[in-house]
C-alpha cells in the first residue's frame, strides 16, 4: 500500500449521523421508488434510482471520506468538495424525481398524520414556490457562494467545525433550490417560460467565472488559514489558491453550459414528458391525496414474518429454542469464567459481556425490534427441559398478581448494582446467573402459566416498558379472520404446541406489555394470522383500550409505578458514574468517617428511585389534577400519565449503555481469547490487552446522546399531550399538561447534565 493510500485510509473520517441519514434516506427513497416502478416502470426507470443514490453517494464522498480531513490543508481539495455538495449532487437527486417517492416511502402514518397536512397549508405552499422559481434561486445561489467565500467567513468556516458544516449546509440547499429550476423533476408543472433558463445558466456561470478568476490570479493568499498549515506536495498555498480556481472555472463552466443543450433540445423538439396530469381538485379548501391514502392494514403494515430468510425461520416450530441454545452456552461460558477466571472484570467475560455488550445490545434491540431478547431469553430453556417433570400444578398467588414483587426486585437489583459494584465482581455476576436459572425453574416448575416471566423476572419488566416505544408487536393481520375462528388456539394451543402462557388473546392483545415474543401464538394459530406487524412506535402509550391479560393501563397503578421506577432509576444510574457524583461520595463518607461509601449509594438510591418519584410524581399529579380540574383522583392521574414518560426514561437508558457500548465494545475479543486459551484452544491468538482499553469518546458521542434524549423528550410531551387531551377536553388540557411537561423537561435537563460530566469506564481496562 503506498504512503499516500495509507494516509487516505487512515485518515477517513467518522460521520455516524452522516451516514445513518443517507442509508435512511435512500431506504425511504427505493421503498417509494419500488412501489411506482411496478406501477409504471417507463417513467420510473432504474436511471432515476440510480441517480438519486449517486447524488446520495456524491454528499457522502464530499463530507465523510477522506476528502474532508484534507480541506482544511488543501484549498484545491475544499473545491472539489464544493464542487460535490453544489454541482454533482443537486443534480443527481432532481433527476432522481424524489418527491413522490420520498412520500410514499415514508410509514403511512408519518405521511397522513405529519406530511400531508403541510400540503394544505397555503403560505407554506407559496413560500416554497416563490423560493423554486429562477429569480430568488439565482439570487439566493449567488449570494450564498460569495458570502461564504469571503476571507472572512471562509477562514470562520475553517477554524470552526459548527459554521463549517453551516457552510455545507448552505451550500447544499442553496444548490438544491438552483438546480430545481433546471431538472424540473416530475411531478412539478412551472407556469414561467423554459427559455428563462438561458439567462438564468449563463448569469450563474459569469458569476462562477468571476470568482474562479479572482482565485486564480490573485497576487496573494485570499484566506490567512492556509498559510498556517503544513503544505502537502511542495507547493505554496498560493499556487494551491490557483489550482482551486481552475477547479472552479473549468468544470464549473461545462457544468452549468452544458444544460443548455439539454434545454434547447427540450425547446426544440418539446416535452419528453407527454402524459397529462390532472389537476388537483379542492375539496372544502384541502387537497385529497391518494398516495397517502390508507388501505387496508394487513396489505399495508410491515410483518417481519413475511420477510425472506427470517420470516420462515421465525416461523419453524423450533426458531426459539434454536434462538435459546447459544444463548445458552453463552450463559454457561459466562458462569465459568466468572467462577473460575481471574476476578479482574476487564480480564473475565462476566465481567465484560453481560454489563457492556449485553445491555447495549439490549437497548437497541428493545428499540428497533421490540421484546427479541425474551425471544432468545437462555433461561427459559432449561425450564421448559424440566416442565417435562415437575408438576408446574399451581396458581401464582393472587395476592402477587401484579408488577410489585418485580418493582421491588428491579429496585433491589439497582441498589445493589452501585452498593456492590456487581460490574466489578465476575463472581457476584455468575452468581446472578445462577441465581435467575434456579428462580426460573423453581417458579415455573410449581406454577402453571409463565408466571416467572409475568410477576417475577426483573429484566422481562424492563424490556416489556421499553418494548413499548417499538414499532414491532405480535398482533394479528385481519381481525376478521379471529372473529370467524371458534378454536381460539392462540390461547388454548393445539398438537402439543402451547398458547399463549401469559394470557394474552391476540384479538385483544395491544402493545408489548407482558409479550415475551416467544412466538407460541405463532405457531398455535392454524390460519397463520398472526404476524410481526409494524406500526406507529408508542403509539399506544397515549390510548388506553382494554388490553388482554392487562386490563387498562390507566387502572394499572402497578405497571404505572414500574413505569416511573425505571425512568428514575435511567437518571439515578447514570448519575452514579459521573464524576462529580462519585467525587461527592468519597467526599462525604470522609467527612462523616465512615469505612465505605455503601451506606451513602444504599441510601442514594433509595432516594432517588423510591422517595423521589413519589414526591415530583405525586406534585405533577395533584397539580394536573387541580389545575385541569379533573374528576380524577391524583393516583388516577399519575397512572394515566406515567406511560408518557416511557420514551424520555429509554432516551436515558439509550443514552448510558450506547455510551459504553461505543467507548468499550472492542473489550470483549482479548476476553475471548483469553477464555479459549484458558481452556486450551490456541486458535484464537494471544489476547493483546491494549486493545481492550476503552476507547476516547469522540466529540460526536456526546452530541448524539443529547440529540437522543432531545428525541425522547419531544416524544414524551408529545404523548403527555395526547393524554392530556384525552382526561381533559377542552381548554383545560393545557393546565392538566403542564405539570407533567415541568417534570419532563427537567428530567431532560439532568440527563443532560450527566452527559455531559465525565463519565466511569466500566468493562474495560
Amino acid at each position: 500500500m503506498t504512503p499516500v493510500l495509507d494516509a487516505a485510509l487512515r485518515s477517513w473520517p467518522f460521520e455516524p449521523w452522516l451516514t445513518i441519514s443517507l442509508i435512511v434516506t435512500a431506504l425511504v427513497y427505493f421503498r417509494g421508488w419500488r412501489v411506482y416502478h411496478r406501477r409504471d416502470p417507463l417513467r420510473w426507470h432504474s436511471g432515476r434510482l440510480a441517480s438519486f443514490l449517486g447524488g446520495l453517494a456524491a454528499i457522502f464522498l464530499a463530507l465523510a471520506s477522506p476528502l474532508e480531513p484534507f480541506t482544511s490543508m488543501l484549498l484545491s481539495v475544499h473545491m472539489v468538495q464544493h464542487l460535490l455538495l453544489v454541482m454533482v449532487a443537486p443534480p443527481l437527486i432532481w433527476l432522481g424525481a424524489p418527491l413522490l417517492p420520498m412520500i410514499r416511502g415514508l410509514p403511512e402514518p408519518v405521511r397522513t398524520y405529519w406530511v400531508a397536512p403541510l400540503f394544505g397549508v397555503s403560505w407554506l405552499r407559496s413560500g416554497v414556490a416563490w423560493l423554486a422559481h429562477p429569480v430568488p434561486a439565482l439570487a439566493l445561489f449567488v449570494a450564498t457562494t460569495w458570502a461564504w467565500h469571503t476571507p472572512v467567513l471562509y477562514d470562520l468556516a475553517l477554524r470552526s467545525p459548527e459554521w463549517h458544516y453551516a457552510q455545507h449546509a448552505c451550500f447544499l440547499f442553496a444548490a438544491m433550490l438552483f438546480w430545481f429550476p433546471v431538472v424540473r423533476p416530475y411531478p412539478v408543472r412551472v407556469s414561467w417560460p423554459v427559455w428563462l433558463l438561458f439567462p438564468y445558466m449563463i448569469l450563474a456561470d459569469l458569476s462562477n467565472t468571476a470568482l474562479s478568476a479572482l482565485l486564480t490570479f490573485s497576487d496573494r493568499v485570499l484566506y490567512m488559514h492556509y498559510l498556517t498549515v503544513p503544505r502537502i506536495g511542495g507547493g505554496t498555498a498560493l499556487t494551491d489558491q490557483a489550482a482551486a480556481g481552475v477547479f472552479m472555472w473549468v468544470p464549473g463552466s461545462a457544468v452549468y453550459l452544458l444544460p443548455l443543450f439539454a434545454i434547447g433540445l427540450r425547446l426544440l423538439f418539446g416535452e419528453s414528458d407527454t402524459k397529462p396530469t390532472a389537476k388537483p381538485v379542492f375539496v372544502n379548501g384541502r387537497v385529497p391525496l391518494p398516495l397517502l391514502g390508507t388501505t387496508p392494514p394487513q396489505s399495508r403494515r410491515f410483518d417481519l414474518l413475511r420477510m425472506p430468510i427470517i420470516g420462515p425461520f421465525l416461523r419453524w416450530r423450533y426458531s426459539r429454542p434454536a434462538l435459546q441454545l447459544p444463548m445458552l452456552l453463552l450463559a454457561v461460558a459466562v458462569v465459568v469464567d466468572g467462577f473460575t477466571g481471574p476476578d479482574i472484570a476487564p480480564m473475565n467475560l462476566a465481567g465484560v459481556l453481560p454489563w457492556v455488550h449485553w445491555r447495549g445490545l439490549l437497548i437497541i434491540g428493545l428499540l428497533i425490534a421490540g421484546n427479541v431478547f425474551c425471544t432468545a431469553c437462555p433461561f427459559m430453556l432449561p425450564r421448559a427441559i424440566a416442565r417435562k417433570f415437575l408438576p408446574a400444578g399451581m396458581n401464582w398467588p393472587r395476592r402477587l398478581r401484579g408488577k410489585w414483587l418485580a418493582i421491588g426486585l428491579l429496585v433491589t437489583f439497582f441498589t445493589a448494582y452501585e452498593a456492590f459494584a456487581l460490574w466489578d465482581s465476575p463472581r457476584l455476576t455468575a452468581w446472578i446467573i445462577v441465581g435467575y436459572f434456579v428462580a426460573a425453574l423453581v417458579v415455573d416448575g410449581l406454577f402453571r402459566g409463565a408466571a416467572f416471566c409475568k410477576y417475577v423476572c426483573p429484566i422481562g419488566q424492563f424490556n416489556f416498558v421499553q418494548s413499548l416505544a417499538s414499532p414491532l408487536e405480535v398482533a394479528v393481520r385481519d381481525p376478521a379472520v379471529c372473529t370467524a375462528c371458534k378454536t381460539k388456539d392462540c390461547i388454548r394451543g393445539r398438537d402439543g404446541i402451547p398458547g399463549c402462557e401469559l394470557d394474552l388473546a391476540q384479538p385483544r392483545k395491544q402493545g408489548n406489555m407482558d409479550c415475551t415474543f416467544c412466538l407460541d401464538c405463532v405457531h398455535a394459530c392454524p390460519h397463520g394470522n398472526i404476524g410481526i406487524l409494524a406500526g406507529t412506535p408508542g403509539q399506544g402509550l397515549s390510548e388506553d383500550p382494554f388490553r388482554s391479560g392487562i386490563g387498562r393501563f390507566g387502572q394499572r397503578p402497578d405497571i404505572a409505578a414500574l413505569v416511573f421506577v425505571l425512568v428514575f432509576s435511567a437518571f439515578t444510574n447514570a448519575a452514579g458514574m459521573v464524576g462529580p457524583v462519585l467525587e461527592w461520595e468519597e467526599r462525604t463518607r470522609q467527612q462523616l468517617g465512615l469505612e465505605s461509601t455503601l451506606p451513602l449509594i444504599v441510601g442514594l438510591n433509595v432516594l432517588a428511585t423510591l422517595v423521589t418519584p413519589l414526591v415530583l410524581v405525586g406534585s405533577a399529579a395533584w397539580l394536573s389534577r387541580s389545575l385541569g380540574q379533573l374528576p380524577q383522583s391524583s393516583l388516577a392521574v399519575a397512572t394515566r400519565f406515567a406511560f408518557a414518560f416511557v420514551p424520555l426514561g429509554l432516551a436515558m437508558w439509550l443514552a448510558h449503555y450506547g455510551y459504553h457500548l461505543v467507548t468499550t465494545y472492542d473489550a470483549a475479543w482479548p476476553v475471548v481469547q483469553r477464555f479459549a486459551t484458558d481452556h486450551g484452544w490456541t486458535a484464537l491468538g494471544v489476547p493483546v490487552w491494549v486493545c481492550g482499553c476503552c476507547q476516547v469518546a469522540g466529540t460526536w458521542l456526546p452530541k448524539t446522546e443529547i440529540a437522543i434524549l432531545d428525541v425522547g423528550l419531544l416524544w414524551t410531551l408529545h404523548v403527555a399531550y395526547r393524554i392530556a387531551q384525552n382526561v381533559a377536553p377542552g381548554k383545560g388540557w393545557l393546565r392538566a399538561f403542564t405539570p407533567w411537561a415541568f417534570l419532563a423537561v427537567m428530567l431532560f435537563a439532568i440527563g443532560v447534565w450527566i452527559v455531559l460530566q465525565p463519565m466511569q469506564m466500566r468493562g474495560s481496562q
